[in-house]
């Protein structure tokens, strides 16, 4: 149930940016699955507790590494709640909370990664040093289930390739590229004609086959339903607002 729960708040993030045809690259549940592993294999048993690690290096590849960039903040936040519920449900023993770092290591493959444990106390420093008597655990790759596969293009596969199409005020725009900045300066892709509109702000990215709007810090923000977003994804038919403009998002085949 416990992980579950976790599957559940990583696919409602991280849905579209893991999404892909083949998934051969680290996915965030198997991330999840293994860390757990990893916490119950290198227990510690004391008189009255069982201890396990607090600190857990995830090693990925530049490839896996890059699939996440800008949402590893979240995805680290979510595996540490995970952890801890982890140890809390099996009445373990921590140090100090969990704690995820994520390391590039060039040596492993698409699809791979490593997980070192360690069991790290405060010092009088205040910096983390490793617990006397508990040496760091080794270091466990795993491979991916499957190969990495190429994946076939949609008109390879005889289907008619999906283009995001904007419209606002009496406009429309077809988004020819996966990233589309809008704001009001002549120099985005969209180009809003409205003083409450930041000059860059926003952009529509296109993630596998979904498509998210994502504010880039403008002034009056991005709102979906009157609610102000960071991030929201677009389905078909859905408007968002920026400034005094609704901009509906659809679909529409080439």
């Amino acid at each position: 149930m416990v992980l579950r729960g976790i599957e559940q708040r990583l696919e409602a993030i991280f849905e579209g940016v893991f999404g892909r045809a083949f998934r051969t690259n680290v996915q965030p549940v198997e991330l999840a699955r293994k860390l757990a592993k990893e916490m119950d294999e290198h227990r510690s048993t004391s008189v009255t507790r069982v201890y396990v690690p607090n600190e857990y290096t995830i090693y990925v590849s530049s490839g896996d590494r890059k699939q996440f960039e800008g949402y590893e903040n979240s995805l680290v936040s979510e595996l540490e709640e995970y952890l801890a519920e982890h140890a809390a449900r099996e009445n373990y023993a921590l140090l100090t909370p969990p704690r995820i770092i994520f390391e590039t290591d060039d040596d492993l493959g698409v699809g791979e990664f490593g997980i070192a444990t360690r069991m790290a106390q405060h010092g009088r420093s205040g910096e983390e040093e490793p617990a006397e008597g508990v040496a760091p655990g080794a270091t466990m790759i795993y491979k991916p289930r499957t190969q990495p596969t190429e994946e076939a293009s949609l008109e390879e596969l005889g289907v008619d390739r999906a283009v995001a199409v904007l419209s606002w005020s009496g406009r429309r725009r077809v988004l020819d590229k996966k990233r589309a900045v809008l704001g009001r300066s002549r120099d985005v892709d969209v180009q809003i004609e409205d003083a409450n509109v930041s000059r860059r702000h926003a952009e529509v990215v296109q993630e596998g086959s979904a498509y998210w709007v994502i504010d880039l810090g403008s002034t009056n923000g991005v709102e979906v339903n009157g609610r102000r977003v960071q991030r929201a994804k677009l389905d078909e038919g859905s408007s968002f607002t920026i400034g005094e403009t609704t901009v509906t998002f659809s679909t529409e085949r080439e």
